[in-house]
C-alpha cells in the first residue's frame, strides 16, 4: 500500500503545506497588487495558484482528504481543466488500481475478525481480491453450503487514517473562504466526517445493502446481492456476475447504453422513496448489466439516509425554475441554506448556472453527451469573484445528494443516453409535478 501514505506525521505535513503554501501566495499577489496589476486579476491568479495546490495535495491522499475532493465537484465545474484534469485522474488511479493487501495481512484480519478456523466458513477462498478500493479489497469465494460469495476486507488502519484527515482538513476553512466564499466548509465537513465514519462501520453497511435487498427482491428492474454474514470489518454477500458499466460505456450498443442509463436513473430516483435510503457512491465500477436485462448494484457503504424520500423542496424548485419564477427559486435556495444571508446573487446569473442541470428534466426526451457537459462546465470555469458558482453553498444535509447527482450526471453522459428521464422524475420526486395535491406545499415553503 505504498500510495496511501499513512502515518499522521506524513499525511499531516502533507495537509499543513496547503494554509502556509496559500499564505505565501497571498503575499507575492499583495506584492504584484503594489505592482500595477489589478486587484481583480491578482485574485483570479492567487485562486488559480491556490486551487493547484489545493487539489495536487488532496491527489496524493486516500482517506478523508480524498472524499471530501470528490464531494467538492462545484468547485471543479469552476476550475480551469488544467488545474483539476491531472487531480482527477489521480483519483481516478487511487480508486481503481489501489494495491492490494499482501495474502499474509488478508488472512491474519479473517483470523481477527472471523476466528482462527475463519477457513471452515468457506469451501474455498481465492487469496487474490477481484477488486480493490479507498478502504477495503473484495476476494471471490465459496461459503460452506455452496454458495458463490464476495467477501470484502476491510484495509487494518484505513479508519484511522480516514479520520485523522478531518482534523487537519479543518484548518482548510479560511482557504475555501477565498476560493468559495459561499460556502460554509465547516458543516460540509462535518457532514462527511459522520457518514466516513457510517462507511467504515461494515456491519451498518450490510443492514443498508440487506434493506436495499429485500425491497427490490423479485424486481423487474435490478437485482441487488443480499448479505450473509458481516462484522465491523468483514462482509460477506451473495456473489453478482454481470457487465460491468464501465465496459457497457466503452462497447455497448447504444440501446444497451440508453437501457443503463434509464435504470441507473431510475434507481437513483426509486430509492428513497421506496427503501428510505439513497445510493451515494454511483461510480460505473458499482454497477453490473445482467443477461436477462436488469441492473445490478453493488457497494452499500455510503448511503444517505432519506426516511421521507427526497426533500420535496428538491421538485418543488425545479418546476418552479421550469416555470421561469426565478424570484421564487432564489427564495427557495435561500430558505434550504444554497444562499447564505450575507451574499447577494445575480438571478440570471443562478438561472445560466441552473439551467443544465434542471434542461434534462423540462422535456420529454433527453440525450446526455460528454460534449453537453463540457458546453456546461465551461459556462462555469471562471474564478472571477462575480461567477455564481463561487456564490453557493453546500447545505450540509444536501452533501451526499450533490454528490449522486454530480457524479450521476457524469455517468449519463459517458453512456450518452437517451431517455424519457422526466417520466422519472415525475413518478419519483415528490413535488415536482403539476399534481394540484403539491400546490399548499408551496405556500408553506413562501415560495409561491
Amino acid at each position: 500500500m505504498s500510495d496511501l501514505p499513512r502515518r499522521a506525521v506524513t499525511r499531516s505535513a502533507k495537509l499543513a503545506t496547503l494554509p502556509l503554501g496559500f499564505a505565501g501566495r497571498t503575499a507575492i499577489g499583495l506584492g504584484k497588487r503594489l505592482g500595477g496589476k489589478s486587484a481583480e486579476i491578482v485574485a483570479q491568479e492567487v485562486q488559480q495558484r491556490t486551487a493547484d495546490q489545493v487539489f495536487k495535495v488532496l491527489g496524493e491522499l486516500k482517506g478523508g482528504a480524498m472524499k471530501l475532493g470528490q464531494a467538492l465537484s462545484i468547485f471543479e465545474a469552476a476550475l480551469p481543466p488544467e488545474i483539476v484534469g491531472p487531480y482527477r485522474a489521480t483519483l481516478t488511479k487511487l480508486q481503481d488500481a489501489a494495491p492490494p493487501l499482501p495474502v499474509a495481512t488478508v488472512h491474519k484480519v479473517l483470523a481477527e475478525q472471523l476466528g482462527d478456523d475463519w477457513r471452515e466458513n468457506f469451501r474455498s477462498f481465492d487469496d487474490q481480491p477481484t477488486a480493490a478500493a479507498s478502504i477495503g479489497q473484495v476476494h471471490k469465494a465459496v461459503w460452506h453450503d455452496g454458495r458463490e460469495v464476495a467477501v470484502k476486507i476491510q484495509y487494518p488502519g484505513a479508519g484511522k487514517a480516514l479520520l485523522g484527515d478531518f482534523t487537519q482538513l479543518a484548518r482548510l476553512g479560511k482557504l475555501f473562504g477565498v476560493l468559495l466564499p459561499g460556502l460554509d466548509m465547516k458543516a460540509v465537513l462535518s457532514e462527511l466526517r459522520e457518514r466516513i465514519e457510517e462507511e467504515l462501520d461494515y456491519l451498518r453497511e450490510a443492514h443498508a445493502q440487506h434493506a436495499f435487498a429485500g425491497e427490490f427482491h423479485g424486481d423487474p428492474d435490478f437485482l441487488i446481492p443480499d448479505v450473509i454474514a458481516a462484522n465491523e470489518m468483514v462482509l460477506v454477500t451473495e456473489w453478482m456476475d454481470g457487465v460491468p458499466l464501465s465496459r457497457i460505456i466503452t462497447q455497448g450498443t447504444k440501446e444497451e447504453r440508453d437501457r443503463a442509463g434509464l435504470l441507473f436513473v431510475r434507481f437513483l430516483f426509486c430509492s428513497p422513496a421506496r427503501v428510505g435510503l439513497l445510493h451515494a457512491d454511483p461510480h460505473p465500477g458499482n454497477f453490473r448489466m445482467l443477461p436477462d436485462g436488469r441492473l445490478g448494484v453493488l457497494d452499500f457503504g455510503a448511503v444517505n439516509r432519506l426516511p421521507e424520500g427526497y426533500p420535496r423542496v428538491f421538485g418543488q424548485l425545479m418546476r418552479i425554475f421550469n416555470h421561469g419564477d426565478m424570484e421564487s427559486v432564489v427564495t427557495g435556495l435561500r430558505q434550504e441554506g444554497f444562499i447564505r444571508p450575507e451574499i447577494e446573487i445575480d438571478p440570471d446569473a443562478l438561472r445560466a448556472f441552473l439551467a443544465p442541470y434542471v434542461e434534462p428534466t423540462a422535456v420529454e426526451e433527453f440525450t446526455f453527451s460528454r460534449e453537453w457537459l463540457q458546453t456546461q462546465a465551461a459556462s462555469v470555469a471562471d474564478l472571477r469573484p462575480g461567477n455564481v458558482v463561487r456564490q453557493l453553498n453546500l447545505p450540509a444535509s444536501y452533501v451526499l445528494i450533490h454528490r449522486v447527482h454530480a457524479a450521476g450526471v457524469g455517468v449519463l453522459c459517458q453512456l450518452n443516453t437517451t431517455a424519457r428521464f422526466r417520466d422519472e422524475v415525475i413518478r419519483w420526486v415528490p413535488g415536482f409535478s403539476d399534481d394540484p395535491d403539491d400546490q399548499p406545499d408551496d405556500k408553506a415553503l413562501a415560495i409561491s
